[in-house]
């Protein structure tokens, strides 16, 4: 079965389909994620409840439909059957109460329900389903007479007829007759009444999710990401002249870019002093990282105009993303990144954060050192760089033989 988190991708996909057919994620669509993903279809429909809704529509109105859909298709049936027969009743209370005859507004709008009753009991899965659909709205709608009858009777302290037993009986039998004969006649004629077969549909909806999945596949890829940050950068920039710190940050910049173009890697983003680079190996990115991390005495000595040194935390994991065209740095969205800046954050400053999946092709994270952090749920090893040499500056600036 797939995760949690791809089942939730194969339900937004299921439902931008849907939508562009003008749709709606159904029963359908759910059936075919099930059977795409392998996931049950019970999991599914708990699933829809994470689903973004894409139209607006306020929170509470998000929520009820999403907990409507997360019940299996007879549920819902029993379910609306119930809501019909309830507002069915209570308007026949209210005709009755007020003594006005059927064809007025409450008339009209019990009529209404008890059509829309039907409908319900007749795009139900099964002849069972429909026949007690039907039967519990007519029950539910003779309860509700009946309570609001004894209700209005204890308050104006006078004898109110509503339902009786005999009625009761003869209403919910008559509403599973109703069902069925709906569910047969719909059934028959489906495509003349302009709904499509929900096999077919699914069927389509299954095969279109899965060449889109297969696609996706082929543009999967597995990578390395390092992230990047400069210890109090804030505070960095709040004491040091404006010129300085532009200079410094774009020869920071500048020299990350250096190392890890040198080291078979790409610069995927930067945000203000924080730089992403991504990598086809793990060792690649190790090897970016130490650089890095060992060589910034070297720019601190000789590029720094800032009145302090410079110190970065850093951290690399390896992990799998969908990457358009085969292009990573085009990936924008993806776990790996989340959890190697989430490891960054936590490492030691002057660090370099190697995951427990990164460090599988290292040697493991033993090789890397004895100190661990976890962050994301993912164990890191804790790389420091060995004592840092002396810079000699010449009376020429930079010693000969140096790196610029």
């Amino acid at each position: 079965m797939m995760s949690s988190e791809e089942i939730q991708q194969m339900l937004v996909l299921a439902a931008r389909l849907r939508e562009q057919h003008g749709g709606e994620l159904d029963d359908e669509a759910i059936y075919a994620v099930s059977e795409a993903t392998g996931a049950p279809i019970d999991y599914v429909r708990l699933a829809v409840r994470s689903v973004p809704e894409q139209r607006k529509k306020s929170d509470f109105f998000q929520q009820l439909r999403s907990s409507f859909l997360a019940f299996d298709p007879d549920k819902r049936r029993f379910v609306a059957g119930g809501v019909l027969g309830l507002a069915a009743g209570f308007m026949m209370f209210v005709n009755w109460r007020l003594g006005v005859d059927s064809s007025g507004f409450s008339g009209i709008v019990t009529s209404i329900a008890y059509i829309a009753a039907a409908y319900n009991a007749a795009i139900s899965r099964s002849l069972r389903t429909s026949v007690i659909a039907g039967m519990i709205t007519g029950a539910t709608s003779q309860i509700t007479l009946a309570l609001f009858a004894l209700l209005a009777g204890v308050i104006t302290r006078t004898d109110y007829a509503g339902s009786n037993y005999s009625m009761f009986l003869g209403i919910a039998l008559l509403g599973g007759m109703f069902g069925a004969l709906g569910y047969q006649f719909f059934s028959k004629n489906r495509e003349k009444l302009g709904f499509g077969d929900p096999q077919k549909e699914r069927h389509a909806l299954l095969q279109q999710l899965l060449e889109i999945q297969s696609k996706l596949k082929q543009d999967e890829r597995q990578v390395t990401f390092m992230s990047l940050d400069i210890a109090g950068s804030t505070r960095l920039k709040a004491e040091n002249d404006p010129l300085s710190v532009e200079f410094t940050f774009n020869e920071y910049h500048r020299y990350v870019e250096s190392q890890v173009t040198k080291n078979g890697g790409q610069i995927h983003s930067t945000a203000g002093d924080g730089v992403t680079a991504v990598f086809d190996d793990p060792r690649q990115a190790f090897a970016a990282g130490k650089a890095i991390q060992a060589g910034l005495f070297e720019f601190n000595a000789f590029r720094n105009q800032l009145g302090e040194e410079i110190q970065l935390r850093a951290a690399i994991h390896s992990g799998s993303v969908l990457a358009p065209g085969q292009q990573t740095v085009a990936v924008n969205f993806a776990h790996v990144i989340d959890v190697a800046a989430h490891l960054q954050k936590e490492g030691p400053v002057g660090t370099l954060v190697v995951s427990e999946t990164s460090a599988l092709l290292l040697g493991g994270l033993s090789s890397i050192s004895s100190e661990r952090i976890t962050a994301q749920n993912v164990e890191g090893a804790i790389w420091r760089p060995k004592s840092r040499p002396v810079p000699i500056v010449s009376g020429a600036g930079i010693p000969p033989g140096l790196p610029t």
